[in-house]
């Protein structure tokens, strides 16, 4: 592993964890600005994390975390202005579809970041898409050891493509650090099948 280090595409793909893809210039430009100009008119709201609220603002389909209570509820469905890039996010992950039955946008203002976490367990399956900005997500192992520091970080580029799996799903935390810029993320998510209600600590439903 490379401590702290920011890694090329290539060199991404030999260190980091099973299940982890990523690609450049997955969203065409064209499509990048057709999604964010209907994003402008989204009605976000501040995330919020049980007794705090977050800078990142966020918008949610197909299921809206409620972090007092540990347990997710029922939203409006994906709408259709995400459906074609919800098809070939499913198509580029090998997954059917239908599975990505969960979305969140995420609005990250300049400066803001996001904490260590995992996604909540009641999704299996993570896919994100970064538009407009880029941000520098950052990878430690799980559960975290005092004193322990993030082994290492990708550049996630506008128009950019990732996905969360196996390993990189369930073994590691991500952070992301404080953006210098404007960006958008459009996170789907699948849910897990076998699911057991109890919510290990350090998981919680958060939008690179």
């Amino acid at each position: 592993m490379i401590a702290a280090a920011v890694l090329p595409d290539n060199a991404a793909a030999l260190v980091m964890p099973d299940g982890w893809r990523y690609q450049a210039d997955f969203v065409p430009a064209m499509e990048e600005n057709r999604l964010l100009d209907v994003i402008a008119t989204l009605p976000f709201e501040a995330a919020k994390y049980k007794e705090w609220t977050a800078r990142r603002r966020i918008v949610s389909y197909g299921g809206r975390y409620d972090f007092s209570r540990n347990v997710l509820e029922p939203a409006e469905p994906i709408p259709q202005f995400l459906q074609s890039l919800r098809q070939q996010a499913a198509n580029w992950g090998m997954l059917a579809v239908e599975s990505l039955n969960h979305a969140t946008i995420a609005e990250y203002r300049p400066n803001t970041q996001l904490g260590w976490h995992r996604d909540v367990p009641q999704f299996e399956m993570v896919i994100g898409i970064s538009l407009a900005g880029r941000a520098r997500m950052r990878f430690r192992p799980y559960p975290h050891q005092k004193g322990g520091r993030a082994l290492f970080a990708i550049e996630l580029e506008p128009r950019s493509i990732y996905l969360l799996g196996g390993s990189a799903r369930w073994a590691w935390q991500h952070a992301i650090s404080a953006t210098a810029e404007l960006r958008y993320s459009i996170t789907f998510r699948s849910r897990r099948v076998h699911f057991k209600r109890a919510v290990p600590t350090g998981m919680h439903n958060t939008d690179p």
